[in-house]
Formats: structure tokens, sequence, C-alpha cells
């Protein structure tokens, strides 16, 4: 199969593909106020913070001032009603954590996991730098991770591209690379030291990996940060198909089972199903969404979908 093919059939993505998904990097808000249709809204979902605020100034109410910035100290002091005036920071600073590990090298339908988060995170990178926000990455495999600081410029955003589409196409069965678990910890620890105060952190991962370490360290990153996890899955990881004797391999070792089994069938669905809700539950404890990124669909309508824009 020729690098073309396997382009053509989802396996790798290309950077003009990726330079191409700018336009497409609307419709979508990292801001607070998520509409009632968002997979973000309701009382179980976080809402984004959005930038922060800087106090400006105390100076007398006014018609149409917000109630609740009534100083009301300076009013009982003055005899006079008094508000404070707060103007939101001009920039806020994006971090993308992205996964090209070996157990992303997986799709049955229509591409890879590590396709489907290269798309989503050139299009949050995009977005971001629409919204003239300061954007960086950390784009890790199973052996190296690549920071890109974070910048509000054009070519921060080709550089965390050229970085995703590098590691990207490293990606093989055949070039002996064994899967690294513990990669996806270390990624974070990078994350934690690099993402001090007041970021969006948007990891966009399978969570292969996934410990108490890793509870941990999301814990750490979202107590000063905004959190959100793309969660990046394909049909075939949930639901087992009946096709009798199949053999699997993860590069290590080799397993043979009859998929054909309705009990064996059940357990793999169940298991997958109790993992992704232990994993989604425990985010949402620490009020971090999860958006659901599908190989099986295009990713800009699911990204639009997970943050308020109805599907076209």
């Amino acid at each position: 199969m020729t690098d073309y093919a396997a382009d053509q059939q989802g396996a790798y993505v290309q950077l003009d593909d990726l330079v191409a998904m700018r336009p497409r990097a609307s419709g979508f808000s990292f801001l607070p106020r998520q509409p009632v249709h968002s997979q973000l809204a309701g009382r179980h979902s976080s809402r984004l913070r959005g930038r922060g605020l800087n106090f400006e100034e105390i100076r007398q109410y006014q018609v149409g001032d917000d109630i609740r910035q009534i100083d009301w100290k300076v009013t009982a002091r003055t005899r006079k009603t008094h508000s404070r005036v707060y103007t939101e920071e001009r920039e806020r600073t994006t971090l993308f954590v992205v996964d090209q590990r070996i157990t992303m090298f997986f799709g049955s339908v229509k591409q890879m996991k590590s396709v489907t988060a290269a798309q989503a995170a050139a299009l949050g990178a995009w977005r971001v730098l629409a919204q003239q926000d300061r954007v960086g990455a950390l784009i890790f495999n199973d052996s190296d991770i690549v920071e890109v600081r974070p910048q509000r410029s054009h070519s921060a955003v080709m550089r965390i591209l050229h970085a995703i589409v590098e590691q990207n196409h490293l990606l093989s069965v055949k070039n002996g690379t064994r899967s690294n678990p513990q990669m996806f910890n270390e990624a974070l620890r990078r994350c934690d030291r690099l993402a001090k105060h007041d970021c969006l952190v948007c990891i966009i991962s399978d969570g292969v990996g996934q410990n108490e370490e890793t509870r941990h360290l999301i814990t750490r990153i979202a107590r000063h940060n905004d959190v959100l996890f793309g969660f990046v899955h394909d049909p075939l990881e949930g639901e087992l198909p009946s096709a009798g004797p199949l053999v699997f391999e993860d590069g290590q070792y080799q397993l043979e089972v009859d998929t054909a089994q309705t009990s064996l069938q059940d357990r793999f669905r169940e298991d997958f199903a109790s993992s992704r809700n232990r994993g989604r539950q425990f985010l949402l404890q620490r009020e971090t969404p999860v958006i659901p990124l599908s190989t099986a669909e295009e990713v800009t309508e699911q990204i639009r979908r997970g943050l308020g824009v109805r599907p076209r």
C-alpha cells in the first residue's frame, strides 16, 4: 500500500489538509456560556470560564449596570450607589495535548484515531487563533514529547501542525513501535508545568494508560485552569462484531478469540461502557467536560455539536 493510498483511507494526515481546515474552524466557541443544546450545558457539566476579568475602577452607578457588581462598602460610605467595573482580559492561553501513540493508530470505519485527534487539534488551534488568543501544544507519541510554546501567531499554529504531521507519519505497525502507556502521564506532567494559571487545556486522546496518577495530575491542572477532554474512540472498541475466529495483535503478542460468542460480545461491550463511564464521572466531578470524538464521523460536526451548535 502506498502512502497516498493509506492517506486516502484515513491512515495518515497531510499538512495541506490540516491547513485547509482553517475556514471550517467556525460555528463553535470556547466561551463560558454554552447554549442549551450543547453537550457542555446543564448542571452535570462544566461551563468553560473563557477569558478572565481585570478590575478597572469603581464609579457611580449608571443605569444598566449589573447590580451584582455594586460595591456595597463604598455605597454605604458615600451614601451613593457605586459599581465595580471590570474589563475582559485581552487574550488567553489555550494548550492542546495531542496523543499520537501507537494505540491511536487504529480505525475500523472512516479513519484512524490518530487522524481524528490531529484534525480536532487543527480545528481547535485555528479557532483559538481566530479568537486572537495564544495557542500552544504538547504532541506526544510512545517515546517523545514535542512542545510548542504558546503564541498568538499564525506561525505558532503552523509549528503545531508540522509537529502533529511529523509524529503522525511515524506511526506504523511495521517499525516495531511498542505501546508505552506511561507517556500519557508524562505528557500531563509536562502540561502541569507549562499551564500555570487560567489556561484552557484541551486533551485529545483515547486515554490509554490512565491510572490514579492520571487523576491526580488532571486534578492539579484543573485546580487553576479549565480542562476539556476530547475522548477519541472507534466503534469497534465498544462493539465486538460477530466475525467468527479472529487473531488480535498489539505489536508484541497475539490472541485468537471466537468473536461469535454472545457472552464474549456482552463482556466486551460492558467493559468498554464501564471504563468510559468511570472516566467520564471522574472528569465531571472536577468540572471537566468531555466531548466524544468518533473515528466514524466527521470531526468538524462533532466539535460543533459538542460545543453548542446544532448539527447541520
